[in-house]
């Protein structure tokens, strides 16, 4: 048999030679050798490889497979990794639309003639334990996107597509002793590409682990174990189903046995069905609150009783499925506090055990209980790590086709070009991919849900697939495209939208109450967004059928790169001089492209917390909103603040029962002192965990209030006015302050006494501000073309000219000099902004903004003024929320207190720098030199507040953090309010009504004063 490698355009040739899938079991020469982890029937081929990259089928070595071809003169590539980023072709990022689009013109299946990069790769083994009698050796290619062609000592093996499931193939026949040299083609498109059309980067090559794999004379080929918990869940019975290849077994019996020890339980014995069952009395039951796991233990013995294999196999009992209309765990509703998560990190879709271990440990520490894989099968260490940490999955096979999709709904192309539709040719490839994903993944008590795919429209094919899952399987099926194409409602058990605003989910389910409403998608959260995502928590708590959603996504996509300066950024869609592509669209994670936390997570922990604590003056309430867990399994403590200051801790015993509320009293009193008090009540860790140390917080509440009276602000001296030409100044003991009548504003701030008259703490002259660097859905809804006249209206607003001094005001009142400018801006319809000064003879400066925005004008960015300081004034210190950015729709997960950052870091470097720093509820800030020196800012009596290293219009010229200048000011924005960020999705939502600035007569003030 030869490889006709023409055949890779061909949709129905989906493998050849390749071995059935199989559940994802390790299997040990004995007990001692299965405790520790170390399998002799397994030998990694991992590692450096032979690597030659051809640009297409044209440029191949003939013949490269052969043993008696030379490749010493080959480059090394490392196995796993990507070719893109290890020299070869360029990454390449897409969103919707193939990567060839618009290049070659292509029918559906056919694969790229002119631009498909393929990999040959070779290397060479011999068996660290040779085979004995009866046994065989496979090889598995764990990823290998998107098809292969495998080769050993030049014959031909095999063929597989599906990127994301493994391709195992039979190397018995072939081996010779000593050394063998394994060939192999990985080719970047084939006709499989078709269905791999997701929201992600476009790699190729080898990217998860190879490994070879003994099997002994009797084997354990497949292993299913299935759980039944009673409906009292009183009880459960584990069932172990065996399928035994060699010595002539098929199944139990037949030339091997099988035995199975349960932890807790004891033998599994045999039952009239052939299967071995145990029952097990009063379970500990699988959840992510508490993801026990059962050890069971199976041996494999030959026909005269000899020990072939012993199978370590982790068990979780726990029931799942729709139970009284809704999705149900151990009989209780869930609500998905969900996550999608590309298999993605510094090194691209390369597997990492380790990485996806970090990634569950801070996914479960901020509150998640839920992934979907989106949109392909993770890397099989992401399921046991999940079974382990406790998560809910959704297990989603590798079939997306959003661009035949797109064609379809924004083009209106015909159903018929759906793929796979109701198309003959891709059925066997979708049915292979779901059964792949299914029958590797089974056993994992952590994939609660089967997805059919994501964005393929639909169809008889997609429909079959679930009757498949079905079939084998007891799990809910999955599906959103019904949605768009809802001729085959049964296709998917749960209805299922992406991206629909809360009030039209709650709108819908007023009507449709048939299934439980999943979102697979939601709060779009590219760049500075997450917004107003609280409305859908509450929704999920006040109908029992929206049982939640799965954020978008996890982390940002994008891939480590060098300027040519030699500085580091993170690169999107485009900067890898790609064509098509979708430029900074892979920037929509709660965490950043390292993994660290952005401060969406401070909002996302929030809302996914498992307690509502509601805190008054003298009692707070826990409403327990997990399943099985009581509050009394955490530590209540209670924290009072004044001003930032703790001033009494204490620890409260709780008990509030799943689903329960209490109602406590808080430890002490709020003290007779006068000030502003913040009461905190948190839950904590009363032990570590595998996520988190003891003492983690896992949900908090908070309440603030004022004692008495804010002290009255001490009289001030007047202050010296001194009209002058072109300037007018006002003066006091320690201060000078300097207006010009040329540039039409505050220019000038002197505070402190220095040999030249005081600190100089302003850069620049103070003017209104209306507009910030565009958000990611600024961009999206097309804000700054609805918009611009803000934009103008910041730079070029204009008040007095030598023969306009009407518009001027320079007046003395009761508590100072009032200096006040009328800005006439370049809107339509015209309008004016006022912005005037109060300076007292203490240097303090009440600065008011006055403006009147008429009904139908294109909304305000922000309302705000903006000062620029020199640079050495780069610490800030505040009161207000925090510690992270917040705005007003994304401030529950911030608190009140005393937080300080330097101005540097105060820009959030999304992937694309944008508006960001905010934070609200400011109270007071200090932004200062190294020395404490500085300006002090205080809101009336609250504001949001901006201190960053750039202004609006250098951040929105930087297309990545690395291309901000280099720092000369520092510019500071005290405001009435910016805009909220929105959240609902990236392409149009806008934020909610109630966090736009309004129209009419906007009022803001705030002071200023040297310190």
């Amino acid at each position: 048999m030869t490889f006709d490698i023409t055949r890779i355009d061909d949709p129905t040739f989906i493998a050849e030679n390749r071995m059935p899938a199989h559940s994802d079991h390790r299997w040990f020469a004995g007990p001692e050798e299965a405790r520790s982890g170390v399998s002799s029937f397994e030998q990694s081929l991992s590692g450096v490889w032979k690597f030659h990259c051809a640009r297409n089928r044209g440029q191949l070595i003939p013949g490269f497979e052969q043993p008696q071809t030379d490749v010493s003169g080959w480059d090394d590539i490392p196995v796993p990794s990507h070719l893109q980023l290890e020299g070869y072709d360029r990454p390449q990022y897409v969103n919707v639309g193939y990567a060839w689009d618009g290049r070659e013109e292509l029918e559906p299946g056919q694969a790229p003639a002119l631009d498909n990069p393929i990999g040959s790769y070779v290397r060479t083994f011999a068996l660290e334990h040779p085979l004995r009698e009866g046994e065989r050796l496979s090889v598995t290619f764990h990823g290998a996107e998107s098809a292969i062609a495998v080769w050993l000592n030049g014959r031909y093996i095999g063929y597989s597509t599906d990127s994301f499931t493994p391709a195992e193939f039979d190397l018995t026949d072939a081996l010779v002793e000593g050394e063998n040299r394994i060939a192999v083609q990985v080719f970047t498109y084939s006709s499989g590409s078709w269905m791999e059309d997701q929201d992600f980067f476009r790699f190729s090559g080898i990217f998860r682990d190879v490994v070879l794999r003994r099997r002994a004379a009797v084997h354990a080929e497949d292993i299913r174990v299935t759980t039944v918990v009673s409906d009292d869940l009183a009880s459960a019975e584990v069932v172990l189903r065996v399928a035994l290849a060699g010595a002539g077994g098929e199944g139990v019996g037949g030339g091997g046995s099988v035995t199975a020890r349960l932890e807790g339980a004891g033998d599994l014995s045999t039952r009239s069905d052939g299967a071995l069952a145990v029952r097990m009395d009063a379970p500990r039951l699988w959840s992510p609150e508490d993801p026990h796991l059962h050890d069971l233990v199976i041996e494999v013995r030959d026909a005269t009783g000899a020990l072939c294999e012993v199978i370590p196999q982790r068990v979780g009992i726990r029931r799942f499925g729709i139970e009284n209309g809704v999705l149900s765990l151990n009989g209780a509703r869930v609500v998905f506090k969900g996550i999608n998560r590309h298999e993605f990190g510094p090194d691209g879709r390369v597997a990492s055990p380790q990485l996806a271990e970090s990634d569950i440990r801070m996914l479960k520490a901020h509150g998640v209980n839920a992934v979907r894989t989106s949109h392909y099968p993770n890397d099989s260490a992401f399921y046991a790590l999940a079974d382990e940490y406790g998560l809910l999955v959704i297990d989603e096979a590798n079939i997306e086709t959003h661009g035949p999709w797109t064609r379809i709904r924004n083009f209106g192309e015909p159903l018929e070009s759906a793929i796979p539709g109701d198309s003959e040719q891709w059925r066997p490839a979708a049915l292979d991919r779901a059964r792949s994903m299914l029958e590797r993944d089974k056993n994992h008590p952590s994939v609660v849900i089967w997805s059919c795919g994501n964005e393929s429209y639909g169809g008889t094919v997609l429909r079959d697939v679930a009757d498949w899952f079905r079939s084998v399987d007891d799990r809910p099926v999955h599906y959103e495209g019904v949605h768009w194409d809802p001729r085959y409602p049964e296709t998917t058990d749960i209805t299922s939208r992406m991206y629909t605003p809360a009030a039209e989910v709650a709108e819908y389910l007023q009507e449709n109450r048939d299934k439980p409403f999943l979102l697979c998608e939601y709060a779009h959260a590219m760049g500075n967004s997450f917004g107003g995502v609280g409305d859908y928590i509450e929704l999920a708590y006040r109908d029992e059928l929206f049982q939640g959603g799965f954020i978008w996504d996890f982390a940002d996509q994008a891939v480590r790169m060098t300027d040519r300066y030699g500085r580091e950024f993170f690169g999107y869609g485009g900067d890898s001089g790609e064509a098509p592509h979708d430029h900074d669209f892979s920037g929509n994670g709660i965490f950043f492209a390292d993994h660290a936390p952005t401060p969406k997570a401070q909002e996302m922990k929030r809302l996914y917390q498992g307690f509502v604590v509601d805190v008054s003056a003298s009692v707070f309430t826990i409403t327990n909103r997990m399943l099985f867990t009581s509050s009394a399994a955490y530590e209540t403590r209670v924290t009072i603040a004044r001003e930032g200051r703790v001033v009494s801790t204490g620890v409260v015993p709780t008990d509030v029962a799943p689903g329960e509320t209490g109602t406590f009293a808080l430890p002490h009193p709020i003290p007779a002192a006068p000030g502003e008090y913040a009461v905190v009540v948190s839950l904590h860790l009363r032990a570590e965990t595998a996520w988190a140390p003891a003492g983690h917080e896992v949900a908090w509440g908070e309440h603030v209030l004022q004692v008495g009276e804010p002290p009255a602000r001490a009289a001030a001296p007047m202050p010296r006015l001194v009209e002058g030409t072109l300037s007018i100044g006002v003066h006091g003991p320690g201060f000078h302050a300097l207006f010009s009548r040329i540039f039409n504003g505050l220019g000038s701030y002197q505070f402190g006494q220095t040999s030249t008259g005081g600190r100089e703490l302003l850069s620049g002259v103070v003017t209104p501000n209306f507009w910030h660097a565009p958000t990611a859905n600024e961009r999206g809804w097309n804000g700054p073309f609805e918009e611009g006249q803000w934009l103008l209206a910041s730079r070029y607003g204009r008040a007095s000219r030598f023969h306009e001094p009407a518009d001027v005001v320079v007046a003395v009142e009761e508590r100072g000099v009032r200096i006040g400018y009328r800005y006439e801006l370049p809107t339509s319809p015209a309008t004016h902004c006022q912005l005037s000064y109060l300076i007292d003879g203490s240097g303090r400066v009440e600065v008011t903004q006055r403006m009147h925005v008429p009904e139908g004008m294109p909304q305000m960015p922000e309302f705000a003024t903006m000062l620029a300081m020199p640079a050495d004034y780069d610490r800030v210190r505040w009161y207000g929320r925090g510690p992270e950015e917040c705005y007003i729709d994304r401030q529950e997960g911030a608190r009140l207190g005393v937080h300080d950052r330097r101005v540097v870091d105060m820009l959030t470097p999304y992937i694309r720098p944008q508006e960001a720093g905010n934070r609200t509820g400011v109270r007071w800030a200090e932004v200062t030199d190294a020395r404490g020196a500085g300006l002090r800012f205080e809101g009336d009596p609250t504001m949001e507040f901006s201190a960053l290293s750039w202004t609006p219009d250098e951040i929105e010229s930087a297309r990545h953090p690395n291309e901000l200048p280099p720092v000369h000011r520092t510019i500071v924005r005290p405001a009435l309010m910016r805009r909220g960020v929105g959240g609902d999705d990236s392409w149009g939502a806008r934020p909610l009504d109630r966090y736009l600035l309004p129209t009419g007569d906007l009022e803001f003030r705030f002071a200023f004063r040297g310190i």
